[in-house]
């Protein structure tokens, strides 16, 4: 699995296989379960997440006791609760296993450590947080320009093996609707 994590950093930098033996070593490799909690909202946030194969999702509890579904992560995408893991403050969020998944887990000392051993890995995380950043701009956008049925309609355009794969009621969630009307929206994209 781990040609998974080379392949994807050599989208961003150049590193030998000698030097991505060693940044691998700052990794560990860690299967969960479908449905079991990574991360828990209050508690210090020590981890940053790799997916190498499944899915995982970050969500937070509201005042009326509700889950809200914030961010997915997918093959080859990062999760964690950036400002928590950052200062190794308590979580806002938590994040769960929404397939059985394989994931690269790196910790904040050995992440600092890596950036010190390989400055590259700096870089590539940068390009990373770039990426990240850029996405939730746009999600803001589409949230406060479009319509909740248009924002369907876009997301399930844009991402259609996606919305076939989370489960429907993380998928409104995510989305801000309720799983009725979520279906009520999936019935009429099919007609």
């Amino acid at each position: 699995m781990s040609h998974i994590f080379k392949q994807h950093l050599e989208k961003f930098i150049s590193v030998s296989d000698e030097e991505f033996e060693a940044i691998l070593g700052y990794f560990k490799t860690i299967r969960v379960s479908k449905k079991e909690l990574l991360q828990e909202e209050g508690k210090i946030c020590r981890h940053h997440y790799f997916v190498l194969t499944g899915c995982l999702r970050k969500f937070l509890i509201n005042e009326k006791g509700v889950e809200v579904t914030t961010e997915f992560a997918l093959e080859t995408w990062w999760l964690s609760d950036n400002r928590a893991f950052e200062f190794q403050t308590e979580a806002l969020f938590s994040i769960q296993a929404v397939e059985n998944s394989e994931i690269l887990t790196i910790d904040f000392q050995s992440q600092e450590k890596l950036y010190r051993d390989f400055p590259v890995m700096e870089r590539y995380f940068r390009h990373v947080y770039q990426r990240a950043f850029a996405a939730y701009q746009m999600r803001i956008n589409y949230l406060y320009t479009m319509s909740k049925e248009d924002y369907f309609f876009h997301f399930y355009d844009s991402y259609p093996a996606f919305v076939q794969r989370v489960p429907q009621y993380l998928l409104a969630s995510f989305l801000g609707l309720t799983p009725e009307y979520l279906s009520e929206l999936r019935r009429k994209k099919r007609s």
